[in-house]
C-alpha cells in the first residue's frame, strides 16, 4: 500500500528507518481478492463526502490532549462502530524493503509497525491490516465506513488503553501516496489505521489506500 517518497526529517529513534520511506505496498499483494466475494459485490465500503479530505489544520496540536505514554507494544485494537475487536502483532519490514502485512491465512489480525511510535508515544503510530483475502473479508473491510468522530482504541502490553477519535479519512494512489503526510509526527501522539482501498482490478488489484487519520483523547 503506498509508494515510497522522501525521507521525513523527524526520525523517531536512533535505531530505526528514516520514517517517511516506508510505504505499505506489500499489503495490496496478499489483500486484493475481491472478485471471489460473491456476497460483497460492491466491495468495501470507502471514504466520501465530508470525511474525505484531511486539512493541515486537523494537525494542529490541541493543549488540552493527554500527556504522551512511554512506549509500550500495540496488543488489540477495537473499532466498535464497524465491529472491529482485533489483535495486534508487530510487524516490521519484508524483504522489499515495505511494511510487512500480517500473516494473509488469519485474516483477523493486525499489524503495528514495531520501528515507528507505539500507540500512545509521542509521534504517529501506525497500525495496518488486510481488506479481505481469498476466504473473504478480513480484518479492516469496514475501514473505509469510519466518519469524523469515531473510536479507535487500541490496548497495549502495559495494560493501558490508549483512545483515538478520527479526524479525517482518505484515499490515496498508490502511485502518489504522501508519506510525508500520512506518517509525520505532529508534535502530539496520533495513530494512522491502513488497509488497501479505491478502485479494483482483478490484474493489479486495490489502486490505493484507505488511510484513517486519529488523535490521542484519552487513556483507559
Amino acid at each position: 500500500m503506498g509508494a515510497p517518497e522522501e525521507r521525513h526529517p523527524e526520525t523517531p529513534g536512533p535505531h530505526r528507518p528514516k520514517w517517511g520511506v516506508i510505504a505499505l505496498v506489500g499489503l495490496t499483494g496478499l489483500a486484493l481478492v475481491r472478485n471471489g466475494l460473491s456476497d460483497e459485490a460492491d466491495g468495501p465500503p470507502q471514504p466520501h463526502g465530508a470525511v474525505r479530505r484531511v486539512s493541515p489544520t486537523d494537525s494542529r496540536p490541541d493543549v488540552s490532549a493527554p500527556a504522551p505514554l512511554p512506549r509500550s507494544a500495540a496488543a488489540r485494537v477495537t473499532i466498535p462502530s464497524i465491529k472491529v475487536s482485533a489483535p495486534v502483532i508487530p510487524v516490521g519490514l519484508d524483504k522489499d524493503g515495505w511494511i510487512a502485512a500480517p500473516p494473509p491465512k488469519n485474516p483477523r489480525l493486525a499489524g503495528w509497525y514495531k520501528d515507528a511510535p507505539a500507540p500512545g508515544e509521542n509521534g504517529t503510530a501506525v497500525v495496518v491490516g488486510h481488506v479481505d483475502n481469498f476466504s473473504g473479508p478480513a480484518v479492516f473491510y469496514g475501514l473505509g465506513g469510519l466518519k469524523k468522530g469515531n473510536t479507535i482504541r487500541v490496548t497495549r502490553e502495559d495494560g493501558r488503553t490508549v483512545v483515538f477519535e478520527v479526524y479525517g479519512i482518505q484515499v490515496f494512489a498508490k502511485k502518489d501516496f504522501p508519506s510525508r503526510q500520512v506518517y509525520g509526527a505532529t508534535g502530539r501522539p496520533e495513530l494512522r489505521v491502513l488497509t488497501c482501498g479505491g478502485g479494483y482490478s482483478a490484474n493489479s488489484g486495490y489502486a490505493g489506500n484507505v488511510v484513517v487519520f486519529a488523535r490521542m483523547t484519552g487513556v483507559g
